[in-house]
């Protein structure tokens, strides 16, 4: 019998390395108990390797740092709970080389999330460890689809806002591993989703509603677009911006007008904050604002 005890964290754990994919022991720290010793993390993440559930590899030029995984085990596991009822496993519980692969582009975008639930605790808004959501599938029709690096749920403080209004966005991590003009070019693939209307098939039947547009089926308003720009320098951002800003700026007038399109450096988010005036719009790339503001 497995010793899982929900009221202890090891149910979180397992739910954060499952919709994460990957996390080290201080991001899973951070994430799951700020507000206890990291031996008690670490001694958790071992509990759970034990009893099969997850796995880890080092990173030899990161301080052999360890990093964790489900197991298929662990996946099997986590895929029954209502927490996780969207999500697909990334696969990786047999393969510690395709972790080892995935590993740098996995950990900033953890890292990314990371940021941002942090920012909620220090500014009294919510945003849960599970409320940012790797590989979010957004079904564009034809067996197409857009995978984000992560969907993002994040509720503003209620003390500054009487509306405590709840915002998602989508979240492009770049890591300087395409080209800008292909960077850009996601830009045209996230209008497709906004324009994007499922064909019904066949008749409904008397009384019902018709199906509505695939995104309006799950968000109330077309979630924001936000770069996260990393692995380059301050030239090496300039020019990805400037390419994003070329892109927005060919977008349908409608697609720019309801979608704010933002871009910021993941050494700005993580230095400030992602609450922080770290974000250049891509309609007007010369200013600085908060990721809040429409």
């Amino acid at each position: 019998m497995l010793d899982v005890d929900a009221g202890s964290g090891d149910r979180l754990a397992l739910a954060v390395l499952a919709q994460y994919r990957m996390a080290t022991t201080e991001q899973m720290h951070v994430l799951i108990a700020p507000d206890v010793r990291i031996e008690q993390t670490r001694r958790r993440l071992v509990k759970l390797s034990k009893e099969g559930l997850v796995d880890r590899i080092t990173l030899p030029r990161a301080g052999r740092t360890r990093v964790w995984f489900l197991t298929d085990y662990g996946a099997e596991i986590a895929s029954e709970w209502p927490e996780l009822r969207e999500w697909k496993s990334a696969k990786l519980g047999a393969d510690r080389t395709a972790a080892r692969l995935k590993a740098a582009h996995t950990l900033t975008v953890t890292q990314t999330g990371l940021a941002f639930v942090q920012d909620a605790r220090r500014r009294g808004g919510v945003c849960r460890p599970l409320d940012w959501i790797p590989e979010a599938y957004q079904p564009l029709g034809g067996g197409e689809g857009v995978i984000p690096d992560a969907l993002l749920y994040y509720r503003i403080d209620r003390d500054r806002n009487e509306d405590w209004p709840m915002l998602r966005a989508f979240v492009e991590v770049d890591r300087a591993t395409m080209g800008p003009e292909r960077l850009a070019a996601k830009i045209h693939t996230y209008q497709r989703l906004f324009e994007y209307v499922p064909v019904s098939v066949g008749r409904s039947r008397a009384g019902q509603e018709p199906p509505e547009e695939g995104w309006q089926r799950r968000y109330r308003v077309f979630p924001r677009l936000l770069f996260v720009l990393d692995g380059t320098g301050p030239a090496g951002v300039e020019n990805r911006v400037s390419a994003l800003a070329a892109g927005a700026a060919v977008a349908r007038p409608a697609f720019r007008a309801e979608v704010p399109m933002l871009a910021a450096s993941l050494t700005d988010i993580l230095r400030d904050g992602p609450s922080a005036p770290v974000w250049r719009p891509l309609n007007a790339p010369e200013q600085r604002v908060s990721w809040h503001v429409k």
